[in-house]
């Protein structure tokens, strides 16, 4: 079964200030973008982050053919548990998700 980072050009992920997290999927194509839209279901992004499906928002963007999301960070950006400053370990852990 093929993951995502097989068909997408690109993801990233970055800080989107101290308390959010985005994540970019650039798929590269419209036929790739039309693959993927429909694949990567909320449910399985959020619980692949451990977040619930409510405050994940997603925004398809078809002119650029990218899928982004943003959600909250599990801790404060900086603070004593911050594992991950900048939040791109998630664009790795997205990469391997089975659509």
């Amino acid at each position: 079964m093929p993951v995502l980072r097989d068909i997408v050009r690109k993801v990233t992920a970055k800080n989107a200030g101290p308390f959010q997290v985005t994540i970019d999927v650039f798929c590269g194509t419209p036929e790739a973008f039309g693959r993927v839209v429909p694949a990567l279901r909320n449910d399985a992004v959020a619980a692949l982050f451990g977040v619930e499906p409510g405050v994940l928002r997603r925004f398809d963007i078809a002119d650029l053919h990218v899928v982004k999301f943003s959600m909250p960070r599990p801790v404060v950006q900086g603070s004593r548990g911050d594992r991950d400053m900048h939040g791109a370990q998630l664009a790795t852990l997205l990469e391997e998700l089975v659509i």
